[in-house]
């Protein structure tokens, strides 16, 4: 209760501020092919909203309207839409994608330097583009790397314990390198890093493919293993903001994989990872699960063990099974920790550009944020036009952008204009304010409220038909035709 009644306070000096000062929003056009040079910033006026849009057919970009909507007293009719800013939700972390060995290698090896320092402004700024503020990394090999390999492969003696003969190897020929351009260019970006694996010899089939389990004798290894590859990426100029302790950890699979019952995991957080990760004074964040909506009795089981508990910040989801609203399922009975939607990938196997627009906009960057989540994240950032390089996954999943091998030229896939309507608007640190749900009447939508005080209403129209929305704030309200098949960012 005193927490609503400082926001309110602090929203009503806020308002006293902006009406004295004249403040406005800072309106950031997107480039949708890469710029040399970033475009000047443009001043929106106060109390009007910039309109943002995609369309169904992909020939509307998210595009900027030349027309900014005017809050009126007095309207009526169209959808309502409530805008609550005196309610603080879920803090959000960011928007964002995986940076797999694939991804990184497509970067290096198929741009010049210099195309690549446009590409990754584009994709890491605002000002230049869409502002990706939150990466997925793989600690190892994936699905999408050029090779297997872990980071303590073959030790002397077929063992190393002590971790002493770790090493980032692989990763400093791509993954690191730019990784390390990323963070000059977003110094402030958060990175998740999640293993597919454990070392060949820490595992009870000995090998990294194929799921199997870790073994019980080298649980506190394993510890040590993270808390080597966390300060080996510091010293590299890399901050790991969290870490997922394994990904899909119920799959055993052809490819880097690696199988940890809920009790295991429980186990290893508990009296092994969390431990080692205080005692080196590491702050990083420990994620749990890491796979899909089907199954929430996972999380809930680790999540039950107080001891554990302590040590862990959040549940991480995946889109490949289940119903989003399984996410505020782990919420309603941990409030107190965090939901994080960390992986989704489209692909060859939908194609229709609307329809992924659609299912994507419903399920993740409204579906996901509206069911808790502080991250919406998608597989890799870049791909090849042939959907890799692959390592034994999936061969026609889609990165959100492809980079042909032979000419370097770039192709922007929805999943990039996706990404755009939310992470170029919505600031690391923002939180989601109340909204009534209008999903029965055809409009998934989702609001944000900025650091800087701005508003930020992602909405798209699933009805066959134009619907005007009517966006209410403090007894003004604003009306847009949102045509059908269309997503659009209001921001203000």
């Amino acid at each position: 209760m005193l927490l609503k009644q400082q926001s309110k306070l602090f929203s009503l000096l806020t308002l006293l501020l902006l009406l004295v000062c004249g403040c406005g929003d800072d309106d950031i056009p997107v480039p949708t092919v890469p710029m040399e040079e970033e475009e000047p910033t443009p001043t929106g006026e106060p109390g009007t909203v910039t309109v943002w849009t995609t369309n169904g057919e992909g020939s509307v970009l998210l595009s900027k309207s030349t027309n900014l909507l005017p809050f009126k007293a007095g309207l009526t009719g169209g959808i309502p839409i409530g805008i609550d800013t005196s309610t603080a939700l879920q803090t959000i972390d960011g928007f964002g994608a995986a940076l797999t060995g694939s991804s990184a290698f497509v970067l290096r090896e198929h741009l010049t330097d210099a195309k690549r320092a446009t590409l990754l402004r584009e994709l890491f700024t605002p000002e230049a583009g869409i502002g990706i503020s939150f990466m997925r990394i793989t600690i190892g090999a994936s699905d999408f790397s050029t090779a297997d390999y872990t980071y303590n492969d073959n030790p002397a003696g077929g063992a190393d314990p002590d971790q002493s003969e770790f090493s980032l190897g692989r990763d400093t020929d791509h993954l690191v390198p730019v990784l390390q351009e990323i963070m000059a260019i977003s110094p402030d970006l958060k990175i998740m890093a999640t293993p597919w694996s454990a070392p060949a010899w820490m595992k009870t089939n000995g090998d990294i493919r194929n799921g199997g389990q870790l073994r019980g004798d080298l649980l506190s290894s394993y510890a040590q293993y993270f808390v080597v590859y966390l300060r080996a990426m510091s010293a590299a100029g890399i901050s790991i903001y969290a870490i997922s302790v394994q990904n899909e950890p119920l799959l055993a699979s052809g490819y880097p994989t690696m199988e940890m019952e809920a009790a295991q995991q429980s186990t290893f957080i508990r009296d092994h990872l969390g431990p080692a990760l205080a005692a080196a004074d590491l702050d990083t964040k420990i994620i749990i699960y890491d796979h899909n909506w089907d199954d929430i009795k996972y999380p809930l089981d680790v999540l039950s063990d107080d001891a554990t508990k302590e040590f862990i910040a959040g549940t991480a989801f995946h889109c490949y099974a289940g119903d989003v609203s399984a996410m505020s399922q782990v919420n309603t009975q941990h409030p107190d920790r965090g939901i994080y939607f960390t992986e989704c990938s489209g692909g060859g196997f939908s194609t229709d550009f609307g329809t992924n627009l659609s299912w994507n906009t419903d399920n993740l960057l409204v579906g996901a944020t509206r069911n808790w989540a502080k991250t919406v994240l998608f597989w890799n950032l870049a791909l090849n036009e042939n959907s890799g390089p692959q390592n034994g996954g999936c061969k026609d999943c889609r990165g959100v952008v492809t980079i042909n091998a032979g000419n370097g030229n770039i192709s922007r896939n929805v999943e990039y204009y996706l990404l755009g309507h939310t992470a170029k608007f919505v600031q690391p640190g923002a939180v989601r304010i109340p909204t009534p749900t209008r999903r029965g009447e055809g409009i998934s939508q989702v609001a944000f409220l900025n650091p800087d005080r701005s508003r930020v209403l992602v909405a798209f129209n699933h009805n066959s038909q134009t619907s005007t929305l009517r966006v209410t704030e403090g007894g003004d309200s604003f009306q847009y035709s949102l045509p059908a098949g269309n997503l659009v960012t209001f921001t203000w």
